[in-house]
């Protein structure tokens, strides 16, 4: 269901979501410039005109970050973008890759793969391949660092545990640091926000 609302003197597009699944109300803003509000199965879409105003500026401030970022690459396509920075991304990924590995896990991982993922940045499978955006090039050095990092220790730990930090702090010791940085700025681990919800 798709709808429009007017947030700081901007028209901005929306997309509903109901979800049986959901427990409370979730805004998503993606690197596509999509955004969605998820609702839980009950959930009167009379308060969400409400909720968006309250969190306007956060909204604003993240469908602005991805507008910048997709300008940065000016290209006509997603697809288009996954073909001209296919070869920098991997040899970018496969540089840091061999860095960190070498240096502080020695794990042994599969393929590596450059996608266009509309919602992540990084991801990890049971089998042992690491997949990354190919717009992580356009990210500042240390933020593509902690992503490289964070997929890498899911070679060992494929959860969000204890454990995993813990590994991560090995390579990136301030890394809260840098999850608060790219939080505030409208990034995480994968290229989409979602970090407002409403029960």
């Amino acid at each position: 269901m798709n709808r429009q609302t007017c947030l700081h003197n901007k028209v901005v597009d929306y997309k509903i979501i109901r979800s049986a699944k959901a427990k409370r109300l979730r805004l998503a803003v993606y690197c596509d410039g999509s955004f969605v509000v998820t609702l839980p199965k009950n959930f009167s879409e009379s308060k969400i005109e409400k909720y968006l105003i309250s969190k306007s500026q956060w909204i604003i401030s993240k469908l602005d970050f991805f507008k910048k970022l997709n300008e940065k690459q000016q290209i006509p396509t997603e697809k288009n973008g996954l073909n001209v920075y296919k070869k920098d991304a991997l040899d970018l990924v496969n540089k840091r890759l061999k860095y960190f590995n070498a240096k502080f896990y020695n794990y042994k991982f599969n393929q590596i793969k450059i996608k266009n993922q509309k919602t992540l940045w990084g991801s990890c499978s049971k089998r042992g391949n690491l997949n990354f955006n190919y717009k992580i090039i356009f990210l500042t050095p240390k933020v593509r660092d902690y992503i490289i990092v964070h997929e890498l220790c899911h070679i060992k730990e494929l959860n969000h545990s204890r454990k995993f930090w813990n590994l991560v702090s090995i390579a990136i010791p301030n890394y809260p640091i840098i999850v608060n940085e790219v939080r505030n700025k409208g990034l995480y681990t994968c290229p989409h926000i979602s970090d407002h919800t409403l029960r």
